[in-house]
């Protein structure tokens, strides 16, 4: 396994974390819960019918002694979350709405991370970002300094670590949200033992183009600059002139990245996703997230075309930003 996560797995055995999964009949989450909780690395929480979620165990020979079972519409707290809930909203839910909402699977796992009865949530195996990210945006909220959450995923092939962002979240940021993705992008790597060096991607290095999507990028270095003068940043770089040494000796020779960048920030939504989905389907990287950052309790978000080892690895990133 690749360094980043045998050293998540050696900080969080026997941590005594607790997870949540709001998809707990899916056979991927049900895999990789068994895992997660032999290991020792954290007690799953699964949210479902217990009856079914038995059956289905026992029909994959996956004992569940050291995972939790909650159903929502049995829960003992159940008044307390909806309380909590209309606290949380300021009153947008009557009552009777916050009950048939605390039913939805999201919603009830989400609400037990806010009252501190998990440490995190990992979803989206069945439901879609949109049903994940949402109660999260809504119950768990963002902190104080940081206006938007955003979206990253660590790249990793062999001994290999790279963060994108923001490839699932922001459809067009403007500079200021630019300068925001890029900062907390750096303290996510920092959180998996990455060094941060940070690049603001575009079609122009240094100039060699102009427009206004390169002047975005060039006014959120600048802002990440002054917000975080300590921060290893530069930009706009075209990727070559990030990655490759040769080609930033060339394109971008007073630059203190030279061809050595960690962390990418992508110009918008579609220009992230697609480089993510290039660099894992010709490049043969694993992409794990999306990782959501900037929120005050960790929340991700699964692919619906995951697997049981993605389910396993984000978990451990989820339970490493409880930490």
């Amino acid at each position: 396994m690749n360094d980043l996560f045998s050293l998540l797995k050696s900080k969080l055995i026997d941590q005594g974390l607790q997870i949540v999964f709001p998809e707990g009949l899916d056979e991927r989450i049900l895999t990789a819960a068994k895992r997660l909780a032999e290991e020792r690395l954290l007690t799953p929480v699964l949210i479902g019918n217990k009856s079914s979620i038995k059956a289905k165990a026992e029909e994959l020979h996956i004992s569940i002694n050291n995972m939790k079972i909650y159903d929502p519409r049995t829960f003992p707290q159940f008044n307390e979350l909806v309380a909590n809930f209309i606290e949380r909203r300021k009153g947008k839910e009557t009552e009777e709405e916050a009950r048939q909402i605390l039913l939805k699977e999201n919603y009830f796992g989400t609400m037990l991370v806010n009252i501190g009865k998990a440490d995190g949530l990992v979803s989206g195996a069945v439901h879609s970002t949109a049903d994940t990210v949402r109660p999260a945006l809504q119950i768990i909220k963002t902190k104080e300094d940081v206006k938007k959450t955003s979206g990253v995923f660590i790249m990793v092939r062999n001994d290999e670590n790279y963060v994108f962002a923001d490839c699932a979240i922001n459809i067009a940021p403007d500079s200021a949200d630019l300068a925001e993705i890029a900062i907390e992008s750096a303290k996510t790597a920092k959180m998996f033992n990455i060094e941060p060096r940070v690049a603001l991607l575009s079609f122009s290095t240094k100039g060699s183009a102009k427009s206004e999507e390169t002047d975005k990028v060039i006014a959120a270095v600048n802002e990440a600059k002054l917000r975080e003068p300590e921060l290893l940043i530069d930009g706009e770089f075209q990727f070559d002139a990030a990655f490759v040494p040769s080609v930033a000796q060339k394109k971008a020779p007073n630059s203190p990245i030279q061809g050595n960048a960690n962390v990418f920030i992508f110009p918008s939504l579609e220009a992230g996703n697609i480089g993510y989905k290039i660099a894992q389907r010709l490049g043969n990287f694993e992409a794990i997230g999306p990782i959501l950052q900037g929120l005050n309790k960790p929340v991700n978000d699964l692919s619906r075309g995951c697997n049981e080892e993605d389910v396993y690895k984000l978990a451990l990133i989820t339970a490493a930003q409880a930490l």
